[in-house]
């Protein structure tokens, strides 16, 4: 599996840097549960409670600042 997708974490612009860092969220949720039935099963509890959506906009605002930091805040 692919964790950082294209093997790099320079974007050419910030929109690019997100979609990347919602890429590198979602190989390391697959990463974490490779199990796709048990994936599956948690999402009626996540999808509806707002501290779980919370905490995976956390994950990506994380890995957001990475790829922001890594492409120098795209100055």
């Amino acid at each position: 599996m692919e964790l950082i997708p294209g093997n790099s974490l320079i974007t050419a612009t910030p929109e690019e840097g997100r979609k990347l860092a919602l890429d590198m969220a979602l190989h390391s949720i697959y990463a974490i549960q490779p199990d796709e039935n048990v994936l599956k099963a948690g999402r009626d509890v996540y999808s509806t409670d707002p501290e779980e959506l919370i905490a995976s906009s956390q994950v990506v605002a994380i890995e957001f600042a990475t790829i922001a930091a890594a492409n120098n805040y795209w100055r």
